[in-house]
């Protein structure tokens, strides 16, 4: 296995924090309205975006078994 990061604990926790928001963002952008859509989207492009850099500091294959 690769170096993980100096601050493993918090990275792991928030990566998963933020793959169960998207999770509930998509629930909710099922039953949205359409203005609310799109804001609902922004949301998950930015939690992605964060959940990415994330994973980039940890070794490949990381967190496969996560999602």
């Amino acid at each position: 296995m690769g170096k993980l990061p100096e601050k493993f604990p918090e990275y792991s926790i928030m990566y998963k924090t933020l793959s169960k928001q998207i999770k509930a963002l998509e629930n909710i952008k099922e039953n949205a309205q359409e203005n609310e859509i799109n804001e609902i989207n922004l949301k998950i492009q930015n939690y992605q975006s964060e959940l990415l850099k994330i994973k980039r500091m940890f070794p490949d294959d990381f967190f496969d078994g996560e999602n």
